[in-house]
């Protein structure tokens, strides 16, 4: 029976296990409710009715006694503490007859006609009192409602004097009743609790068994599988539902998983094979890039371009042609910044003296078209910025930016400190990005997509982060409104006095 039992709980769903725990605890629970219901019943109410009953009997027996002596008192001797001692006795016996009920159901037959006369012969013993005690009768009417009234005494403390002894021979009755019951009760108790706590223990029991401990195992399995060990032992369970079903395609996964690890290990150590070869390429293309480089740059001689360029520069000062002499003069100090700066790091002043002379020529190719303004709030010759950073982000203003609108634009520099950062914004009044093209912009220079868009922002961006892990580059823009260029580098004073 008791393996018939356990199979058929063993095939049960996951649900229905948890659905049959949570209905037999509930109902042990509604059972020990109803029960402690019953006992505070028992206790409180059963015992609580037959106290009152038999305290409101006698009260009721004890007033009438009362009233009688203070009602003889005032009458013979008609003082005003005797009527005070009497108003007190009426009201006390008034008192103890409203708080009788007439409630048929917990009364009974006897009882309920008993005070039913009661209540009534009350009744009439107020009038014939009160017509009494008011002092309005004489002679003999006086004499024969005084004996009306004592009359009515006696049969008040007849009535009164049976009804509290019906209510103690039914109370004593109850109690006699309820008296087994009340040595049952513990022992009644202790078996229910200890049945209740047993079929409980069982239940979660065969919870555990069912529930808890495959997925345990399962736990377990899975931190061996968390430290590389693929090739533990198979999970085992009896379980013919959901979780049976699942240590199944676990057993299967684990060995799978296992096999697919090995070969991408094997795949990742060919990888890294062919990605050292890689690198070994690249570092040489890097090298004959720097040659070719070297290269171009020996192609030109510089002294003669510096020379020329002076040369054309002194022949416009004789000829008192102003502006072509500053043309001249910035453009070989760009090509002579250009050329000879090898530092990775120059003094700010250099980079806005470079800027200065590039937004000049810019200026005299556009003329009132391009506005330029520089705003900067730190120490230019002590400050130490990345070589070649703004003349190519003015460049990208000016070009993409300020040209292609007929109405021309302005471009602002503004350079400031924040804590441990150097802020540097170049932004412009030009035509502004499409939220599509900004989007594309951004993934190409942060390396999500590469899209070939704005290479030379990327080319700066990437030399920023090669140079300073912390640095960081925005790009903000809004069409028909302008773009803002946003560079965070680390804030490096100048401690050796770099010549400019």
């Amino acid at each position: 029976m008791i393996k018939k039992l356990r199979s058929f709980w063993a095939t049960r769903k996951i649900k229905t296990k948890i659905s049959f725990f949570t209905g037999s605890v509930f109902v042990i629970v509604l059972f020990s409710i109803i029960f402690d219901a019953w006992i505070v019943r028992l206790f409180m109410f059963d015992f609580n009715d037959i106290m009152t009953d038999n305290m409101k009997g006698g009260q009721i027996v004890s007033a009438v006694d009362k009233e009688t002596e203070a009602f003889t008192l005032y009458v013979r001797s008609g003082s005003v503490d005797s009527k005070t001692g009497l108003d007190e006795a009426i009201k006390s016996l008034k008192d103890s007859v409203e708080s009788m009920n007439l409630d048929y159901k917990r009364l009974g037959d006897n009882r309920f006609s008993q005070l039913q006369s009661l209540k009534s012969l009350y009744t009439v013993y107020c009038d014939y009192r009160d017509e009494v005690i008011s002092g309005g009768l004489e002679g003999r009417e006086y004499v024969e409602k005084l004996y009306c009234v004592y009359d009515m005494q006696k049969y008040l403390y007849d009535y009164a004097g049976r009804y509290a002894d019906t209510t103690l021979k039914e109370g004593n009755d109850r109690y006699n009743e309820i008296l087994p019951v009340v040595f049952i009760l513990p022992a009644v108790t202790i078996i229910i609790s200890i049945l209740m706590f047993f079929a409980i223990l069982e239940i979660s029991r065969a919870m555990n068994k069912s529930v808890t401990e495959p997925v345990l195992k399962l736990a377990d399995a899975s931190r061996k599988i968390a430290a590389n060990d693929f090739y533990i032992d198979d999970v085992r369970a009896d379980n013919r539902d959901e979780l049976g079903e699942l240590i199944t395609a676990f057993n299967k996964m684990k060995y799978a998983t296992g096999e697919y690890i090995d070969a991408l290990e094997e795949k990742r150590e060919a990888l890294d094979r062919l990605h050292a070869k890689e690198l070994e390429t690249l570092e040489a293309e890097k090298q004959l890039d720097a040659m070719n480089l070297e290269l171009l740059k020996n192609q030109i001689n510089p002294h003669f371009l510096f020379n020329t360029l002076n040369v054309i520069g002194g022949m416009a000062n004789l000829e008192s042609a102003p502006t072509t002499e500053r043309m001249a003069v910035a453009l070989s100090s760009i090509f002579r910044y250009n050329l000879k700066t090898q530092e990775k790091e120059v003094l700010l002043s250099r980079e806005l003296k470079v800027s200065d002379d590039y937004m000049y020529l810019q200026k005299m190719r556009f003329g009132e078209r391009v506005k330029y303004e520089v705003n900067c709030e730190v120490d230019a010759d002590g400050v130490m910025v990345p070589t070649f950073t703004l003349q190519p982000l003015l460049e990208n203003a000016v070009i993409h930016g300020i040209s292609p609108k007929i109405s021309g634009g302005e471009v602002k520099v503004n350079i400031k400190r924040d804590g441990d950062l150097l802020v540097i914004e170049v932004w412009d009044t030009g035509k502004g990005i499409s939220p599509e093209d900004l989007k594309d912009l951004r993934d190409s220079l942060y390396g999500k997509r590469n899209l070939g868009i704005g290479i030379g922002l990327g080319n700066i961006y990437r030399r920023l982060k090669s140079m300073y892990p912390g640095s960081d580059m925005k790009v903000d823009s809004v069409l028909g409104v302008g773009s803002k260029i946003t560079i965070l580098v680390p804030y490096k004073e100048d401690n050796k006095g770099e010549e400019t």
